[in-house]
């Protein structure tokens, strides 16, 4: 009976220990990788440059209204961030919107696209990369547009806002 009691107390120092370790991972990683929750507000480390790319990878929701990613000068709300560029995928008219807002004042709406790439409930990547004279778009691997720089001072554009109907899953 004595050798039975040991064992199980081993058994017990040998699980918590386990707990503890699957307990604190998740903890500690949270400090170095903020969760990816939406709506998402980060930091690009030097703001954009001529070769910086961009990368959001996610889950599309399952009955998707829009989700709009943009690239900002700043996260301020009050005045607002100058918006150096705004992607808004619109479910219901199968749009993928692009525009700027430079102080307070919003840009020329761009909409021409091949196809609309996003579908409910399926993972998609986009990779935004910025060239000197503008930013290429492409989504899952494909080309989609170009959108020209209306904000010349490329470091200025040092954060991503993400919000809407999607989940994300990776950034880079």
């Amino acid at each position: 009976m004595a050798g039975s009691v040991a064992d199980s107390d081993a058994a017990v120092k040998l699980d918590d220990g386990h707990l503890n370790n699957s307990l604190g991972s998740p903890v500690q990683a949270d400090v170095y990788f903020p969760r990816l929750i939406v709506p998402f507000c980060g930091h690009i480390k030097g703001g954009m440059r001529p070769g910086k790319k961009v990368l959001v990878m996610g889950i599309v929701d399952l009955n998707p209204e829009s989700f709009a990613i943009s690239l900002t000068c700043g996260d301020s709300e009050d005045p607002p961030a100058d918006v150096a560029i705004e992607l808004k995928a619109v479910f219901t008219d199968r749009q993928l919107l692009r525009n700027s807002c430079i102080s307070g004042e919003k840009g020329e709406e761009q909409s021409a696209i091949p196809y609309f790439p996003f579908i409910p409930d399926q993972p998609f990547r986009v990779e935004i990369l910025c060239e000197h004279p503008r930013f290429r778009v492409f989504v899952d691997g494909h080309q989609l547009f170009d959108f020209y720089h209306r904000i010349q001072t490329l470091s200025a554009i040092d954060t991503i806002k993400i919000n809407g109907d999607l989940q994300i899953t990776k950034l880079g």
